[in-house]
């Protein structure tokens, strides 16, 4: 800790640099605090940052882990109406559940009151049909990682809601430009790249496409600070930063397994003890989800065409065989 010129610096340890998605929250709570403090000692307190005036309802296609993230924090910390849209029953009581459960966490450390519990909730709506977030002002895409499901959301909802709206994706490797390509409005898409879980992790990626206007990344940035993030800009190249970095790491880990250089336990250990991450590569991978972690290793080696982006065997085999990790209750380790 040293003062220069009336600003306190705190040093970062590189465990929270290396964090870059993904983690579960209890690896993370040490890092966390860290961030916390070194936003206190450069601002002296935690700003509130109001959405764009113009943004009074966000939709979230998708009510997965990340899009039920993205909903928590556009309601609790943004104030947002927010229509969370699956045509999938179960997925929308699924979430439903995850809501539940942590407001009763929040509830329990303290953080949130009974009275902020219910304004949470009235401004959370669960909704089964994409014509329903036709008066959206934003809308945020978080389903699968898969271009054709992408283009055929994205072009349904270039339909569906009002010009004015903006369209952003959360994904976290595909271009924002091939995307915003199946609507009638490219200027008006953008990359919003949450990191998970989302109530957690402070960073968004924000991704501008070849033909996204400036009008439209000024509002994506000022409500990724509404929602109490802070943002890094990346260029609509594969994987973006924190993909370009983390993943290949991950990759030649499967393949140090593949190629017998170490256990599963001792690659781990390796890199926990050795460099001070929180989590080591397998176990991470696990937690990610061994078949998104496949799909963004393909995106960069099709994209990009280097054959250092090559997915690991291994892990073409374990994706296979249906091991995605700890939400199929086998991966690297069982759960």
């Amino acid at each position: 800790r040293r003062v220069h010129g009336g600003v306190t610096f705190v040093p970062v340890k590189m465990s929270v640099l290396l964090r870059c998605c993904c983690l579960p929250a209890a690896a993370l709570r040490s890092s966390a605090r860290v961030l916390s403090i070194v936003r206190l000692a450069s601002t002296g307190k935690e700003s509130k940052v109001t959405p764009p005036e113009h943004v009074k309802t966000i939709g979230v296609v998708g009510a997965g882990q990340m899009g039920t993230g993205i909903a928590i924090v556009a309601a609790r910390n943004a104030g947002l109406q927010v229509r969370l849209f699956d045509a999938s029953a179960a997925s929308l009581q699924k979430s439903a559940a995850f809501v539940d459960g942590w407001l009763a966490k929040e509830q329990a450390k303290g953080r949130v009151t009974d009275s902020e519990k219910a304004a949470m909730k009235s401004k959370l709506f669960s909704v089964s049909t994409l014509q329903e977030l036709k008066e959206c002002d934003f809308v945020i895409e978080a389903a699968s990682e898969n271009l054709d499901v992408k283009r055929k959301i994205f072009s349904e909802l270039s339909s569906i809601t009002k010009p004015e709206a903006i369209l952003a994706s959360n994904t976290s490797s595909i271009s924002i430009t091939k995307i915003a390509a199946s609507t009638s409005r490219p200027d008006k898409v953008i990359g919003m790249h949450f990191m998970n879980p989302v109530p957690v992790m402070q960073l968004v990626e924000v991704i501008k496409g070849l033909a996204t206007a400036d009008h439209t990344l000024q509002t994506t940035i000022r409500l990724a600070e509404s929602m109490g993030k802070t943002t890094a800009l990346s260029a609509d190249v594969p994987g973006f930063i924190a993909n370009r970095l983390l993943m290949p790491y991950i990759n030649e880990a499967v393949q140090a397994l593949f190629e017998g250089v170490g256990t599963v336990e001792d690659i781990d250990k390796t890199m926990k003890l050795g460099t001070n991450v929180p989590m080591g590569p397998l176990q991470l991978a696990d937690f990610i989800g061994l078949d998104t972690c496949l799909a963004i290793m393909r995106v960069l080696h099709t994209d990009l065409g280097d054959s250092k982006y090559r997915p690991s065997p291994l892990l073409v085999k374990y994706v296979d065989a249906g091991w995605f990790g700890k939400k199929s209750g086998k991966g690297f380790y069982q759960y």
